[in-house]
């Protein structure tokens, strides 16, 4: 555990958390010597010698002033160190996960980041805070207690030494239970806490269907899973703690037995006996600690285990620095071959070229692998086999900083932060200047929303956009791409169920932004399609044909078919029966 936590701080902090473990462990030794200095006070005082037990008592005042300044600088030290882990944790955190591939992003690992991020760091955190001064002061006292006893009696030393053994194993076996009911807690924790989100999620669809009042047999099922285990992990840790306790009891009373033997044996004096025994009592009162303690130390220790293990995913390789463009503006896959899971591809060796400027198509039936191109365009993966090019580098030789430059984004799910639409427009280029910002609004058709809109521009369009609707959340999406002036313009479904208003300003946009960028387009709108300079149809993962609209209707293979099966579907409509 220790190993992890200097991992993580690094070099950095190194000093600090040394400098804390040799306070906390000079308050432990502090306090272990200043409990043994009182053995020739009792000593002195039933022998009746005053000045001998006042000479002494004065030893045990020092040790009582050195231990209440280490005990003040340990404190102080641990809690710097604790805010320390924290925000490095966060920072580590944040710094690693923008670093993912967007495909480690499931459901499940989601969940285990969110928990791992709050509960999980304040619980590593709260080892500085609370958990590590009296698990150490917990060894480094009976310790320096165990060492004291020879200067007194050896075998009230051997009889501490045999004790020694036993309640490590105890302790070790407590801390071992007490982890095992935490992994399985935490696991149902994870998954009821999935559950909850996607029965939030999904209100519109069960209320739909008039499923929100029967409740939601999923989350049901996680959490009665999650209320057996509670019970797991409570006799877990019962049993666990039920069994350091009991160590630390009986290694008492093989202490007691021993001290009263020798004292009645005659080996040891009547007022020696009654102060080692005293020592006896001291020397297992930090050690009961340890036993309460070190299941919740497990439970850090899983906690700290999980955030190295978010840590320890392998992240997207980064090039160290910006490389030459050739070709700024061009796109293209060379071979490529990729698949989201093992075994699977999804695209098979797709080779590709989208020349600068002007508007490519790409065509295809649902799963051919059309949104996949766009995505390893923008190296949210990176391909298993093949070469992705933008702008005539290999990405994977770009910095992400040089890359993301070269490209604006513009998705069918539209997500706006809770801030002002002027906010948001800003995100594509946050340097434009208020005028260009307005140019961009005014091509997107924002404009319009501003007017219409009793704050303006400086209307909040709430969390994720809910102020606006689908269409005016991609035609703030557009305005971002057109102020950002990518080389690269990619759009997946943007066009997609919209309004006939909301797709006559996308559309004017989109011929914008052809006019000074290479626009890669997902649609299956005629009007998109037809009005692109290139399509490229996909299927099954592979380039099935490419040209212009006029070619591929001429060659009569499946950019025909689609054709003539879109042209029959905007022609239908709904009659009376009979």
């Amino acid at each position: 555990m220790i190993a992890d936590l200097l991992a993580l701080l690094g070099p950095a902090h190194k000093r600090r958390l040394y400098t804390y473990f040799a306070w906390v462990v000079a308050y432990g030794v502090a306090q272990g010597v200043a409990t043994i200095l009182l053995v020739p006070v009792w000593e002195a005082l039933l022998a009746g010698d005053t000045a001998a037990a006042l000479w002494a008592l004065l030893w045990v005042a020092v040790a009582v002033v050195v231990t209440c300044v280490a005990h003040y600088v340990q404190a102080m030290r641990g809690f710097a160190v604790a805010i320390i882990v924290l925000r490095t944790m966060h920072e580590c955190l944040g710094d690693h996960v923008v670093t993912l591939p967007l495909g480690w992003f499931t459901g499940e690992k989601v969940g285990r980041l969110s928990r791992t991020t709050t509960s999980g760091t304040m619980m590593v955190a709260g080892l500085f805070a609370h958990l590590l001064t009296p698990t150490i002061v917990g060894i480094a006292t009976p310790a320096t207690i165990a060492i004291g006893t020879l200067f007194f009696d050896w075998r009230l030393t051997v009889a501490v030494l045999v004790c020694t053994p036993l309640l490590y194993l105890a302790f070790r076996a407590g801390g071992r239970l007490v982890g095992r009911g935490d992994v399985l807690d935490d696991a149902a924790a994870v998954d009821s806490g999935n559950r909850v989100v996607e029965f939030a999620r999904t209100q519109r669809v069960l209320r739909a269907f008039g499923r929100g009042v029967e409740g939601y047999a999923p989350l049901d099922a996680a959490l009665e899973h999650q209320r057996r285990t509670g019970r797991r992990t409570t006799w877990y840790a019962v049993l666990g703690i039920a069994l350091g306790s009991l160590t630390v009891q009986l290694a008492f009373t093989l202490l007691l037995v021993v001290g009263v033997t020798l004292a009645v044996s005659g080996a040891l004096a009547a007022g020696t006996a009654v102060a080692l025994i005293a020592l006896a009592a001291r020397f297992t009162g930090p050690l009961a600690e340890i036993g309460d303690y070190a299941g919740v130390l497990r439970m850090a220790r899983n906690d700290l285990s999980r955030l190295t293990a978010i840590l320890d995913e392998k992240s997207l390789p980064e090039a160290p620095a910006a490389v030459a463009l050739p070709e700024p503006g061009a796109l293209e896959l060379d071979g490529v071959t990729f698949g989201y899971e093992p075994g699977r591809p999804v695209l098979r060796d797709v080779t590709l070229r989208v020349p600068p400027r002007g508007t490519t198509a790409l065509v295809g039936a649902s799963g051919s692998g059309k949104t996949t191109v766009t995505r390893l365009v923008a190296r949210f993966w990176d391909v298993d086999s093949g070469t992705v090019r933008v702008g005539g580098a290999d990405v994977r030789d770009q910095p992400t900083e040089q890359l993301m430059a070269q490209l604006a984004l513009v998705f069918q799910d539209v997500y706006l932060f809770d801030d002002t639409l002027e906010a948001n427009i800003r995100v594509g280029r946050p340097d434009a200047s208020d005028e260009e910002v307005r140019e961009a609004a005014r091509l997107a058709g924002v404009t319009e929303i501003v007017d219409r809109l009793p704050g303006g521009w400086s209307s909040r369009v709430g969390e994720g956009g809910t102020a606006l609707s689908g269409g005016e959340r991609q035609r703030v999406s557009i305005a971002r791409a057109l102020l950002k002036d990518a080389p690269v313009v990619l759009l997946d479904e943007a066009t997609a169920a919209l309004d006939p208003q909301n797709e006559r300003y996308l559309t004017a946009a989109l011929r914008t932004l052809a006019e000074r960028s290479t626009v890669l387009v997902i649609a299956h709108r005629l009007q998109t399609v037809v009005a692109a300079d290139r399509i490229v149809v996909l299927d099954d993962g592979r380039v099935a044909e490419q040209g212009t609209h006029d070619e591929l209707l001429a060659a009569g293979g499946r950019y025909a078919d689609f054709w003539e099966a879109r042209s029959r579907a905007k022609g239908w409509r709904l009659t009376a029966a009979g």
